[in-house]
């Protein structure tokens, strides 16, 4: 390793979510999701800037309650800490009986022994400690005015408890002595069989989607996930926030190609990832999407914000590439970059829109980048379908999504650079 290579701190990176100060209550679900997304790691608008990116308008949904999986005893497909993980369903009605919506939550990886045995009593490594009822907004939404295309699909959201994006396995377990559970696939074996059984063998319609660390799920399943189905069904998969770039920070380093390189190496992962991909190279650069996306054969659609504040603070301008912290207004609030930091952001853009050239041409692909400073937008109302969510050529992401899933029309929306979308909601994290 070069001199200037300073390999993180292991499981001691993305620690930036200290940083954070009371929210008002009516985002506090999006936050606490974000917060526990970033806490893994650590252990691990208009022209305005929005502080509150969810309004009250239609937020209230049906109570879904979790349903264990039925057979995960059996199949010992169990969470990091060995509870059997799970899922929230509405069944679909009407002309949607047939069809199908998967949702896998985000939430971060784990890379060490520590920071998964700390995850493991969390919600995002433990089903002891998920809430037993949630409510279904965007595209789990049950409203038609919110979710114009999906809402009388069967919707089911998949929770996430296994720390590598259902891609571990077990025999990478029990390592320095430490009982930790790495099931990420049996989980999902275990879960796709169960949906089988129960409806979605007879599909004629299914969408597979996720966000995050769901969304990074979603592309490594995606093929696989339309050899389950049946085969005149009509199957797509959607990534959103998903498409993590393998970028050296700002100091030169690459912080996040070590950390996925420690993810895949101590939960097994690399049985998991694309084979044409792991041939050719280093398994764990196949944990990236932009090495194993042209392998896919499912049509895809990526929703990503060109400005991820996610990737932002935690891929380009992580804690220890700035010491001197003459980052830190920026990385809490866009808004507050000057000139010089714009032009770093400018630089990660153009990274990320050179990498999915080749996606692009792609006549089956679909894509939403728009210029936010925010992260996941599919699962909340206001930016997935509502009057005021972000727009790209007067579509929402949900009306996109749309088009490019029935086959409607071409959806291939790339924003202009920031701060020309008046649309956006650029998230604030320095407001208390």
């Amino acid at each position: 390793m070069p001199a200037n290579q300073h390999r993180p701190p292991r499981g001691g990176i993305f620690s930036w979510w200290r940083q954070w100060s009371n929210r008002e209550s009516t985002i506090a679900a999006v936050i606490l999701a974000v917060l526990l997304l970033t806490f893994t790691l650590s252990i691990i608008s208009d022209s305005r800037t929005n502080t509150n990116p969810i309004s009250n308008t239609d937020t209230v949904s049906e109570w879904v309650p979790f349903t264990p999986l039925s057979k995960a005893q059996q199949n010992a497909a169990f969470c990091l800490d060995g509870s059997v993980p799970g899922y929230h369903m509405q069944r679909g009605f009407g002309s949607g009986s047939d069809s199908w919506l998967l949702h896998i939550e985000g939430g971060g990886w784990c890379n060490t022994i520590s920071s998964c045995s700390s995850r493991k009593r969390t919600a995002l490594g433990s089903s002891k400690y998920m809430d037993h009822q949630v409510q279904f907004s965007g595209l789990l939404s049950c409203n038609p005015l919110q979710n114009p295309d999906f809402f009388n699909w069967n919707r089911v959201k998949i929770r996430y408890c296994d720390g590598a994006s259902f891609s571990g396995h077990p025999e990478s377990e029990f390592k320095n002595g430490t009982k930790l559970f790495f099931r990420g696939q049996l989980i999902w074996n275990t879960l796709m069989d169960e949906l089988l059984t129960i409806g979605m063998s007879t599909a004629k319609q299914a969408l597979l989607t996720g966000c995050s660390a769901g969304g990074l799920a979603t592309l490594i399943h995606c093929d696989d996930f339309r050899e389950i189905m049946p085969k005149d069904a009509n199957v797509k998969c959607l990534a959103d926030a998903g498409f993590f770039l393998n970028e050296k920070d700002i100091a030169g380093n690459h912080t996040i190609e070590f950390f996925y390189r420690d993810v895949v190496h101590l939960q097994g992962v690399s049985r998991s990832l694309n084979k044409e991909c792991v041939a050719r190279s280093e398994p764990s650069k196949c944990f990236f999407p932009q090495e194993f996306i042209k392998s896919i054969k499912t049509p895809v659609f990526l929703v990503n914000p060109a400005y991820d504040f996610w990737q932002i603070r935690n891929i380009l301008v992580p804690d220890a590439s700035d010491p001197n912290e003459s980052w830190r207004r920026c990385r809490l609030n866009i808004y507050n970059c000057n000139p010089k930091l714009l032009e770093v952001l400018q630089g990660f853009r153009n990274a990320l829109l050179k990498t999915l050239i080749e996606f692009q041409q792609n006549e089956e692909a679909g894509m939403f980048i728009n210029s936010c400073f925010v992260h996941c937008q599919t699962w909340i109302a206001e930016t997935w379908h509502s009057p005021s969510s972000p727009r790209i050529n007067n579509k929402t992401i949900a009306e996109s999504v749309g088009d490019w899933y029935f086959n409607r029309k071409t959806a291939k929306h790339i924003d202009c650079p920031f701060p020309c979308n008046p649309t956006c909601y650029n998230l604030d994290f320095g407001q208390g």
